[in-house]
């Protein structure tokens, strides 16, 4: 009988849902005049945009050649959860990437080729749409790039050796696009077994992102979506700030929106003017925006919900890493929002932007705002010494208590009640420099925000402390001995050259820092960027610093990948031979670069017992 009833479902084309996987949606979004509407209740919105929910842009640790990766479900879901406990509805994800000419073959890509798809990448659009679901997020998806960042029409055309602009209007090219269309349209979820066109998580199909395309591209594109999928809206992904009657007359075209990067005024009458343009015909809502000053976030946020605009979305949320804390994207014009909001982020505000936005996207609907969920329990991750621990963060948590009990006892200590983990980027979030030397630990860990405290997480151990550690992240001087003039710590210049990594200090020839440990250095580990050359340090140590002596270091570089941002080349130092008895470290630069961490270890157990980490 179950044998029969798949075969009538699957001949009557009924979409079936895997087992486990369950949609919180009951309707396809649709319009009424200029609104949107979900069945028959309006939908209004005021969210995010997450860049890299199906893609990551922003892998940094320190090894790493590429910036790229896929996502875990671990972190879509933190992204979609975080939008939810917001209150958005609505997010918008950014374009399907295109391979680059020339670029390594170890990036990978969403399109291949003409007609030409990387199942993996794909498996990834698979799972943001059955989490979606699961979480009740609609989505907008746009199909491609104006620009270079991802790989966007200039890529599509050099597959054909053609010209970006080409892309306009060469049939074979407009061909090529329409196959990436069709594939994804006509695509069923591996996790779900609902093809994308039937998806009630997707609010609408977007032809790109700021597109300075043709009227004439932009209807033949939307209505080749529409002659593939009579469920889903199509959005105009077009550059301009201000519409026109022909776009809002086009029939191809059933919502529009408009990015806004203007100074303030300027865009506050934009938004008007569509308003005014779409009113009572189409709806209008404003698909990204940015500004560095709370003032005018509050400005344009309150244009769109008091003059009944459908809704806005900022640019941009960032969620939690896999390998613990959060992806961090430097932006010259926007924040890299965290939810819930971070101290470390008032640089540009996050903490009074992310507090704000949240009120109106209840305030949009009539709502008070509730207050925040108490956290889930964390994932504490497998322990390589004490001076390493870091954990997959809980959404919603503000902060965290870090336990720790000694092997063979059974109370528990707090060790540090107010650890961040929106601080490191693809660091340690914690190191123990409480741990005595010769014992073995377990920790756990707990999450916190303003509505209460999670549930412990796993613990981990025993883990036994063989030596000592001193670690310092360059955020100031504190752990310095002695230093030279000519030093200077940067926060958050260039950060996406340096790897997100907010804690630099910068020096020039000649320039130094001394430091001092309380027994003999076994060995070293520094972290540097190359900025200008590859003349990078030199080191120095002795048991006083009337005679320091040379020692011969190892440097390893890690180049990345041929790109177009610029990175800095990160470089590594090691060593483990001093002269007796060091105690004192000198570092000395020989040419203009920026540290990046130290690591000195020191009063080694000479034959250690072999670490024993079990997780339970």
């Amino acid at each position: 009988m179950k044998k029969f009833l798949l075969l009538l479902l699957s001949s009557l084309s009924i979409p079936l849902i895997q087992c486990g996987t369950t949609s919180q949606f009951k309707n396809f979004i649709t319009t009424d005049k200029d609104k949107l509407m979900d069945g028959r209740k309006e939908l209004r919105f005021v969210s995010y945009d997450i860049p890299n929910l199906h893609y990551i842009e922003d892998y940094f640790p320190f090894k790493a050649s590429s910036p790229w990766r896929l996502p875990t479900e671990f972190e879509i879901r933190d992204g979609l959860r975080a939008i939810k406990m917001d209150g958005g509805k609505v997010v918008r994800i950014y374009t399907l990437p295109v391979r680059r000419k020339g670029e390594s073959k170890h990036i990978i890509r969403y399109i291949e080729g003409p007609g030409k798809f990387n199942e993996k990448a794909f498996r990834s659009l698979d799972k943001v749409l059955q989490i979606a679901n699961e979480e009740g997020i609609r989505l907008i998806i746009p199909f491609v790039d104006n620009w270079w960042w991802w790989g966007g029409r200039a890529e599509y055309a050099a597959f054909r050796g053609k010209t970006a602009d080409d892309f306009w209007t060469d049939p074979q090219l407009i061909s090529d696009f329409e196959k990436t269309i069709k594939f994804v349209l006509n695509r069923k979820n591996i996790y779900s077994g609902v093809l994308y066109k039937d998806d009630k998580a997707v609010l609408g199909w977007e032809t790109g992102n700021e597109l300075q395309a043709p009227l004439s591209w932009q209807d033949t594109i939307a209505a080749f979506i529409k002659s593939i999928d009579h469920n889903h809206l199509v959005l105009e992904g077009t550059h301009a700030h201000v519409l026109t009657e022909k776009e809002v007359d086009n029939p191809n075209f059933d919502v529009l929106s408009t990015h806004c990067y203007s100074p303030i005024n300027t865009a506050v009458q934009d938004i008007l003017k569509n308003r005014e343009l779409t009113k009572g015909k189409k709806p209008y809502f404003v698909g990204e925006f940015g500004y560095s000053n709370p003032k005018d976030v509050r400005t344009i946020v309150d244009t769109v919900i008091d003059n009944d605009v459908s809704g806005i979305m900022i640019w941009s949320m960032r969620f939690h890493a896999r390998s613990g804390g959060f992806y961090q994207h430097g932006e010259r014009y926007a924040g890299s929002y965290r939810f819930p909001g971070f101290p470390s982020g008032n640089y540009y505000h996050e903490e009074d932007v992310m507090n704000f936005m949240r009120r109106s996207a209840y305030r949009i609907d009539g709502l008070p705002e509730p207050l925040l969920p108490i956290p889930e329990a964390p994932k504490l991750l497998r322990l390589k010494d004490v001076y390493d621990i870091s954990w997959q963060g809980s959404t919603g948590a503000q902060y965290y208590s870090i336990q720790r009990k000694t092997s063979g006892q059974d109370d528990w200590q707090i060790i540090a009640d107010s650890v961040s983990d929106a601080d490191a980027v693809f660091r340690p979030l914690f190191d123990d420099t409480t741990a005595a030397l010769g014992d073995s630990y377990f920790y756990r860990v707990i999450a916190k925000n303003s509505s209460g405290s999670s549930e412990p997480s796993n613990e981990v151990g025993p883990v036994k402390v063989n030596y000592k550690k001193l670690v310092d992240e360059l955020a100031d001087s504190t752990k310095f001995f002695k230093m030279s003039d000519s030093l200077r710590f940067i926060g958050n210049q260039d950060l996406f050259k340096a790897k997100e990594d907010n804690s630099r200090l910068e020096g020039s020839k000649d320039a130094y820092i001394i430091y001092q440990v309380p027994s003999a250095i076994d060995s070293i580990r520094v972290e540097l960027f190359l900025t200008n050359s590859q003349c990078g340090l030199d080191f120095f140590a002795s048991d006083s610093l009337n005679n320091l002596q040379q020692v011969a270091a190892k440097i390893e570089t890690f180049p990345p990948y041929k790109n177009f941002y610029g990175f800095y080349t990160p470089a590594i130092y090691t060593c483990n031979e001093f002269p007796p008895d060091s105690r004192y470290l000198k570092i000395k630069f020989n040419d203009t670069s920026q540290l990046s961490r130290v690591e000195i270890i020191y009063s080694k157990v000479e034959k250690p017992d072999p670490d024993i980490v079990t997780v339970q």
